[in-house]
């Protein structure tokens, strides 16, 4: 039963990180995503990139996000989305300051739709 409920919940949590990838695209200008199944796909490979490449930018940034006081990590955030978007088909962005604020706003709608609905 243990297995169930948590194989259940890493697909809430994959199906609600979609939904707020829909979201942020209709809120940012610049940053698309075709519908739900783009955001399925996006979401993993964003989630793959947050494992992978996010650590190893973070550390290659360190010193520019010391002089920030942390704020670079926004960029660094639009930066990995820019990468994904690259990658996946029906996910598209478009400039700089669609990644940085896309990834800002992301990071927002995430947060609220993980809180009320994970």
């Amino acid at each position: 039963m243990h297995e169930n409920s948590t194989l259940l919940g890493m697909v809430l949590h994959w199906v609600v990180s979609a939904a707020a990838l829909l979201v942020t695209s209709k809120l940012v200008p610049g940053f698309k995503v075709t519908g739900f199944k783009s955001a399925l796909w996006a979401a993993v490979v964003i989630g793959l990139a947050n494992i992978f490449i996010w650590p190893l930018l973070i550390f290659l940034t360190l010193p520019i996000n010391i002089l920030t006081l942390g704020l670079f990590t926004f960029v660094v955030n639009g930066i990995v989305l820019k990468i994904c978007a690259g990658l996946i088909k029906g996910f598209d962005i478009n400039g700089w300051f669609a990644a940085i604020f896309g990834a800002i706003v992301l990071s927002i709608v995430g947060y609220f739709f993980h809180y009320f609905m994970v």
